[in-house]
């Protein structure tokens, strides 16, 4: 069955009011890989996974795990597992006994709850209260529930949240591990550059809609290789010949451009063919977050029904 877990999203559309949080949104997560999702604040990140997870209904089309609503399995936790809310636990009830319900109602042993325990490095914690955990506590704890039923499936809502950079490490790391292992990883994060060296594949939205879906290569390669910075006392003279030779600038300060469409050793041609001063002249790759940024300009604005 593991070969068959995945998440697939059909033109799916959901509105509050007047507000459209979900537009016409398909993609698919594939088993073996973490697929990132990304997108500013009130893109239809959480809308979207909390309709996944049958926790809202969709008002246009449909999102299926392992081909069926999530709605219509039957031991859930053994098909996917979800971390929306960290702090989703009474907080009078201890760690472990709340595993232990969970286990209960899915027909799990409870041998499975010390063994999520260890993996996720809760330890003693599990036997103290919840009112009384840390957020990244309460954070391995939420991960421990998803990973109960050792699910084909986990769809995780910004996990690396309280975490200290030990465990951000950690996670990195069984990100890539759970993946290895077949399992479909759909991961949130408001992190960009966290999920450069994580992710295999990203989905950006803006708006609800889909902007791109594509390796973290690909986005990185899909804007310019390169930026140049420049400084020169002729500011409006090297404007005028940068653009000529087919360069974009733009004005970063009294004396300095950023000149894209150009490399650097074309710019100091140009700039030695017009006979203007070069006082600084650096070059530096883009990064996934120089994509991320570029992509989603004009669509960060907030919209009332949706956070993230």
């Amino acid at each position: 069955m593991r070969g068959l877990a995945s998440i697939e999203v059909r033109r799916l559309g959901k509105t509050f009011g007047n507000s459209v949080a979900v537009d016409e949104l398909s993609f698919q997560v594939a088993p073996g890989q973490v697929t990132g999702f990304v997108g500013p604040n009130g893109a239809g990140k959480s809308t979207t996974m909390r309709i996944i997870l049958g926790l809202d209904r969709p008002t246009a089309g449909e999102a299926l795990i392992a081909g069926r609503p999530y709605h219509s399995i039957s031991r859930p936790l053994c098909q996917v597992g979800a971390l929306l809310e960290a702090n989703a636990v009474h907080p009078g009830r201890r760690g472990r006994d709340h595993l232990l319900w969970l286990a209960q109602s899915n027909g799990l042993p409870s041998r499975r709850v010390d063994q999520v325990i260890e993996q996720v490095g809760l330890g003693a914690a599990a036997l103290r209260r919840a009112g009384g955990y840390s957020r990244g506590m309460c954070q391995r704890l939420g991960l421990a529930a998803a990973l109960l039923g050792d699910p084909g499936v986990l769809i995780l809502d910004e996990p690396v949240n309280g975490l200290d950079p030990e465990g951000v490490r950690w996670m990195r790391q069984s990100l890539r591990d759970w993946a290895g292992q077949g399992k479909a990883v759909l991961v949130s994060s408001h992190l960009i550059a966290e999920l450069e060296g994580t992710a295999d594949r990203l989905l950006v939205i803006g708006h609800g809609r889909l902007l791109a879906d594509s390796s973290v290569a690909e986005l990185v390669g899909a804007i310019n290789a390169s930026q140049v910075d420049l400084r020169t006392t002729q500011r409006e003279r090297a404007i005028t010949a940068l653009t000529g030779a087919g360069a974009q600038v733009t004005l970063t300060g009294p004396d300095s451009l950023s000149i894209e469409h150009l490399p650097a050793e074309r710019v100091a041609q140009v700039m030695a063919t017009h006979g203007l001063p070069v006082l600084e002249l650096t070059s530096h790759r883009a990064t996934l977050e120089d994509a991320y940024l570029k992509l989603t300009q004009g669509v960060t604005q907030h919209r009332s029904g949706e956070t993230s």
